[in-house]
């Protein structure tokens, strides 16, 4: 129970094309997008039920106050009009304006996830989970699906698109621009917003040592030579908003439980890095949830910060770990010692309730191991966290008289994260035995095609793999397809999150002749 609820991440990868340098990021991801080979390509994205610009503290924003990037409900980002006049009047080569009439920018996968554009990136949304050890999982495959749609770009395109398109799970290009990995969690509407808010500030501004990425470069506009723990931490710039790309916040605002309004409240995570190693993914899923339950049973530690924003960079800035912080009631403490007090409360409540299983004694093994290696010497972690192993990696440099500066190390960092396998630095450090596996190649193989069991990610995600010429769209919480008797298009809703599993549906199913008869046996309830 500590570590259990309904949750799941958001990956967007850099992009680039390194025979076309100034291609706009918005067509590269288009075209990864479009080349991904799948069956889910008849499905759209349902976004009448998104409500990016509602705020949890109790009012929405005006759309005409909003960046664009928040417009996340309005669809697509260019039109071919815009591509044609911006993109393209100096360069009638590259692709035809045409193509933003036919091309996939969105799409609904069978493993219940979506990969889709975001502006200026391609991003896969994995499927909803129950718990932090498939949510790792289903990450992880999101990065075999980007790998595989980035490859697929010259096949598909040929001669209108020859050059490689390449991806990276980073989070900035070390020019003042960061892109995002965010986490979502349920939490229920009845807990206050602002006490949770307040409790769960200080867990995100020292969780990075558990979670970071690890950056070659300090600052955010003007980059400066240095190692930080985290990628994201200088670009936060207050302690709460709505904003998610500018004046970003630590905690988001976003009120979008993409489920029963009356019953949830998502909590859209925006301040982690994207992870590669399977430890770092974990953790940061996993003691998230845990804080969380704490602040939800009224447990969490009181370790509120005297200057949050500012305690972010110092604990990124710092991968020795010995700087403390100071809290608002005068208190000192180090991010890890911060950290250590959230997981001993956490084992605490566990054991008071009796929440005890396999998975939870595993989790909590590997939450105290790791804090433990960070309390003695953070480089014995270089097998499981991935700022550590890039440091490692940087100090081994250094030894030689190659500073962190030097161009190497920035080609080193970028290619840790290079998600193709025979680049990526990470994949290397792997197969070497060098850096430690948690979920085995084949569970996260079967995440890349197959959808969780346990969650409506399921229904979703066999709708969409058994039925896809019939899927009209489909969003987290709704459902559309055609009625093949009458040729219209209904919309199902299904706002339950732990709903639509393979033990409710499976059979209804194998038994049905469509998707419009499936839903109707289900029982959802069918909506405007």
């Amino acid at each position: 129970m500590i570590f259990e609820r309904i949750m799941g991440t958001e990956t967007e990868y850099g992009v680039v094309c390194p025979s076309k340098p100034s291609a706009h990021e918005t067509v590269l991801s288009t075209l990864v997008v479009d080349s991904y080979e799948d069956v889910a390509a008849e499905a759209g994205w349902d976004y009448e039920s998104e409500t990016p610009l509602e705020d949890a503290r109790g009012y929405s924003m005006g759309a005409a106050e909003a960046h664009p990037s928040q417009l996340t409900h309005q669809g697509h980002v260019l039109t071919s009009e815009d591509v044609a006049r911006e993109l393209y009047e100096e360069s009638p080569d590259m692709l035809s304006p045409a193509f933003w009439d036919r091309a996939v920018m969105n799409r609904v996968l069978p493993n219940g996830a979506r990969l889709y554009v975001d502006h200026a990136h391609p991003e896969y949304s994995a499927p909803e989970t129950t718990n932090p050890w498939a949510a790792t999982a289903w990450d992880l495959a999101g990065d075999r699906i980007a790998a595989a749609a980035a490859a697929s770009v010259t096949d598909r395109y040929g001669s209108s698109w020859p050059e490689p398109i390449n991806l990276y799970k980073n989070n900035t290009d070390n020019k003042s621009v960061s892109y995002g990995a965010h986490e979502n969690y349920l939490v229920p509407r009845s807990q206050d917003f602002q006490s949770l808010a307040r409790d769960f500030i200080p867990y995100l501004a020292t969780r990075q040592v558990i979670a970071g990425a690890g950056r070659a470069g300090i600052g955010a506009d003007g980059v400066r030579p240095g190692f930080q723990i985290s990628q994201r931490a200088d670009f936060f710039e207050r302690e709460i908003g709505l904003e998610t790309t500018i004046r970003r916040p630590i905690v988001n605002t976003r009120d979008e439980p993409h489920a029963d309004s009356d019953k949830y409240r998502r909590l859209h995570v925006i301040t982690g890095d994207s992870n590669l190693a399977h430890t770092s993914v974990l953790l940061k899923l996993a003691s998230a949830a845990a804080v969380l339950t704490l602040i939800e049973h009224g447990c969490a530690p009181d370790l509120r910060l005297a200057r949050p924003v500012e305690a972010m960079r110092i604990v990124s800035h710092d991968p020795d770990l010995r700087a403390t912080l100071e809290l608002q009631d005068g208190r000192r403490m180090t991010a890890v010692q911060m950290q250590r007090s959230y997981a001993e409360a956490a084992q605490d409540l566990a054991d008071r309730e009796g929440w005890d299983s396999e998975s939870s004694r595993k989790t909590f093994g590997i939450w105290f191991e790791v804090l433990e290696g960070l309390e003695k010497d953070p480089l014995s972690l270089a097998d499981r966290l991935d700022w550590v192993a890039k440091y490692s990696l940087i100090r081994q440099y250094e030894a030689r008289g190659i500073g962190v500066d030097h161009p190497k190390i920035q080609a080193l960092d970028l290619q840790y994260s290079d998600l193709r396998p025979e680049k990526s630095l990470y994949t290397k450090l792997e197969s070497l035995g060098r850096i430690r596996r948690l979920i085995e190649p084949e569970r996260i193989d079967a995440a890349v095609s197959t959808p969780p069991e346990n969650t409506r990610a399921y229904l979703r995600g066999k709708l969409i793999g058994r039925w896809p010429q019939q899927v009209v769209s489909a969003g987290w919480e709704v459902l559309s397809v055609k009625d093949p008797s009458t040729d219209r298009t209904h919309r199902w809703l299904m706002d339950e999150p732990t709903n639509c599993t393979s033990e409710q549906v499976q059979h209804v199913l194998e038994s049905s002749n469509n998707a419009h008869q499936a839903l109707s046996r289900i029982g959802l309830r069918r909506i405007p």
